[in-house]
């Protein structure tokens, strides 16, 4: 089995826009982790997003909390898949935004630019 399809066999399950949205508007919202660089997310991202650039991710591992499902972001879905599966072999309980922020602009959810 080579390596990319090793990483994404292992990368758990996704959510699209709308249905990400309905679980960060709920009584139990997601920890959103945005897993871009420093740049692109200034850009634009979801509200309350929290930065850690995929090559971070592994050292910053002890800052997320295991009893809380985490929504991975990217901006297409291929790097929060990567960190989907990172994370759910560390223990976490993570899922991707299908489409990642393109598909979640396009389906015309907000983004805050800046910090």
């Amino acid at each position: 089995m080579n390596i990319l399809k090793a990483i994404f066999a292992s990368s758990g399950s996704s959510l699209n826009a709308a249905d990400a949205q309905a679980r960060i508007d709920s009584k139990q919202p997601l920890l959103i982790v945005d897993v871009r660089q420093p740049g692109e997310y200034r850009t634009g991202h979801i509200a309350g997003a929290k930065l850690i650039p995929l090559n971070e991710l592994q050292r910053h591992l002890n800052k997320l909390p295991k009893n809380k499902e985490i929504l991975c972001v990217c901006r297409t879905g291929s790097r929060s898949g990567m960190a989907v599966g990172q994370l759910n072999r560390a223990g976490f309980n993570a899922v991707n935004l299908r489409g990642g922020m393109i598909g979640w602009q396009r389906a015309g959810y907000p983004v805050k630019k800046g910090k």
